[in-house]
């Protein structure tokens, strides 16, 4: 029985660590895209969310720029007819 020298051994315990970093980086692959794509479509909801919220928002500083304009209006005018 030939037994192996430590040049050898060293090889040996080389190809078995290269072949469990291959292994877990192939194995990981497809957790990671998984991981990106969730990511990347949760950004796309919150910056529809925001441009929403923004559209909203201008639309409430309309809304309110003009009660204030009417409310100017009616302390100028004075009461209307009852």
């Amino acid at each position: 029985m030939p037994v192996l020298t430590p040049n050898e051994w060293i090889v040996l315990i080389l190809v078995f660590v290269l072949g469990l970093v291959i292994g877990m980086a192939l194995m990981a692959g497809n957790k990671w895209k998984g991981r990106y794509r969730d990511e990347n479509r949760r950004v796309r909801e919150l910056e529809a969310e925001n441009a929403q919220l923004r559209k909203d928002a201008s639309e409430m500083d309309t809304l309110r720029g003009a009660a204030a304009r009417d409310e100017a209006r009616r302390r100028v005018d004075g009461p209307g007819p009852l």
